[in-house]
């Protein structure tokens, strides 16, 4: 059986329009889905909130610019999975299609801007470590907090107003034009354009851990060479060499994660998808979900920082649960108890 086809630009806004992107036809299909979500988006909110908690409950880390980027990047994978999970859930498990073209575009919107934020975050991560590395003395003027913040409220506010464009009237039912065959209501031309925000982006990431990575080679070739003068500023170089390779790690996945929806995504613009492909783009899509719950997982193995406070979280936690058993108030009970059983004893006798 053929995908279902929208045959005329007067029909494709109606509210039938929403039961031709339920591509998951089976009820094994919905399971599969419903049980990779909720896995994924808990695992992401759970492990995304630990590491947001282990930067902002340290006041050391919390001032470091690196850290804010990788805090805004914990944040935007947090809000993903949740806008992502529920939405998606929602439309392609229990196929809910009783809301408005506003709301839609309002989840897909949200959906947009966490994910594009998430990338955004990565990309100013990238900037931030290509700076430390190829203009060490200058950084701390360079990359201040100040600028730090300054950057981050654009990447929102840049990422927020492009996914809201189609909320705004960039969608295929005010324009009259034709429409996205994996999104309701998307303009094919809004999509052709984020991907090419999406790409440019990863285009921008990649340039600059290229040059992170060879800077951080000629680094260690540096530190082998001069293993007798190893001080402060090769303990700083080791530790851009770490960082640059854990995020090196994060690009990684993150390329392995969104290459085959953006694939799709191309792929749709040029020609018509088959029901197969497009229940396997709804798969495809539970991939990004897996890139924003392994980036923290790489985080605490490889950011001694984060793992440090990561130890002195789980300390002070032990310390508080054996704080009951040792307090004076469980000791007074003790004694209490032991003089009532001697006195019975007494009387007994």
């Amino acid at each position: 059986m053929d995908s279902c086809r929208i045959p005329a630009n007067a029909s494709k806004c109606s509210g039938s329009t929403m039961e031709c992107f339920m591509v998951l036809s089976t009820q094994a299909q919905k399971i599969s889905i419903g049980i990779l979500c909720g896995l994924f988006g808990t695992m992401c909110v759970f492990e995304n909130s630990l590491v947001l908690y282990l930067i902002f409950s340290s006041p050391g880390i919390r001032k470091k610019p690196s850290y804010l980027f990788i805090g805004s990047l914990a944040l935007a994978d947090i809000l993903a999975s949740i806008i992502f999970v529920c939405s998606f859930v929602n439309f392609h498990v229990f196929n809910e299609a009783g809301f408005s073209k506003e709301v839609f575009l309002l989840q897909l919107g949200g959906v947009n801007t966490s994910f594009s934020a998430s990338l955004s975050s990565l990309l100013l991560t990238a900037l931030d470590r290509y700076i430390s590395i190829s203009r060490p003395s200058e950084y701390k003027l360079l990359m201040t907090r100040k600028r730090a913040w300054t950057a981050l409220a654009v990447l929102w506010v840049t990422c927020a107003t492009i996914a809201g464009l189609p909320l705004l009237g960039w969608n295929c039912c005010t324009l009259d034009s034709s429409c996205s065959e994996l999104f309701p209501f998307v303009d094919d031309n809004y999509l052709s354009g984020w991907i090419c925000f999406v790409v440019v982006l990863l285009g921008c990431i990649v340039c600059a851990y290229a040059h992170v990575l060879w800077r951080a080679r000629q680094h260690v070739a540096y530190m082998e060479q001069h293993q007798a003068q190893a001080g402060k500023q090769n303990s700083r170089m080791r530790m851009d060499v770490m960082l640059a390779k854990t995020l090196a790690m994060v690009l990684a996945v993150l390329m392995l994660c969104w290459s085959p929806v953006l694939v799709l995504m191309i792929y749709s613009i040029f020609g018509r998808l088959s029901d197969h492909l497009r229940k396997v783009f709804a798969f495809c899509s539970t991939l990004c979900l897996l890139n924003s719950m392994v980036n923290p997982i790489i985080y605490a193995l490889r950011s001694k920082e984060l793992f440090s406070s990561l130890r002195r979280v789980l300390f002070h936690f032990r310390r508080l649960l054996k704080a009951p058993e040792e307090s004076p108030e469980a000791e007074s009970t003790h004694k209490s108890s032991v003089i009532e059983t001697v006195c019975e004893d007494t009387h007994a006798m």
